[in-house]
């Protein structure tokens, strides 16, 4: 019982983290709305594991991690916007290409879910939003004692299990959304919303 604090603050962290819909929430939605659930949530479960191995570090890692992040930021800024850069040009160039597809051809096979989870683990690694709370966790736990690592892994789980849980609602929300917009324009407004918020993300983070 004196662990479960450590659970509950982990997913405290991970639910903080999660919530927020930025970049990755935006792309989330949309791949749920345009492909496959197995690819859907593979995905959502790459932002999971990210969000568990930042909560492990912030647990464990201390005044290193801290200046580490500190050093970091603006570089890992410069560096997430170029991947949001890229994920929004092909999301809109995918959709675009799949409406003016010809009637009768075959569909272009969907993203295989191991590459959408290794997509999704590199867009939150530099996500800022991801950095910067888990940044507030390191200033929060640098001065106190190092936990054992029944507690950090306790604290991770907690961080992945509500991360997860907040992204699959995501790609389910995607999902029930695709259903709704079934036709060709449909998929291809999803595209182009996802792929324009995407873009605006990327222009801010970079002039920023």
């Amino acid at each position: 019982m004196a662990l479960l604090p450590d659970l509950a603050a982990g997913a405290a962290v991970g639910l903080a983290v999660a919530m927020p819909i930025g970049a990755v929430g935006t792309y989330l939605l949309g791949l749920g709305a345009r492909s496959p659930w197995r690819t859907a949530a593979a995905a959502a479960l790459g932002v999971a594991s990210v969000d568990g191995g930042y909560a492990v570090l912030a647990s464990v890692g201390g005044l290193a991690v801290r200046r580490w992040v500190e050093q970091s930021g603006p570089q890992l800024g410069v560096a997430a916007a170029l991947v949001l850069l890229a994920v929004a040009l092909r999301t809109a160039w995918s959709a675009v290409r799949g409406f003016r597809r010809p009637p009768g051809t075959a569909p272009r096979p969907p993203l295989a879910p191991a590459r959408a989870y290794a997509l999704l683990v590199a867009m939150t690694v530099v996500n800022p939003a991801t950095l910067v709370t888990f940044a507030a966790v390191v200033l929060a736990r640098a001065d106190a004692a190092t936990p054992s690592w029944t507690a950090a892994a306790l604290f991770a789980a907690g961080a992945f299990a509500a991360s997860a849980g907040w992204q699959l609602l995501l790609v389910g929300g995607g999902s029930l959304l695709g259903r709704l917009l079934r036709g060709a324009r449909g998929q291809l407004a999803v595209g182009l919303l996802s792929g324009g918020v995407m873009l605006g993300l990327a222009v801010a983070l970079l002039a920023g």
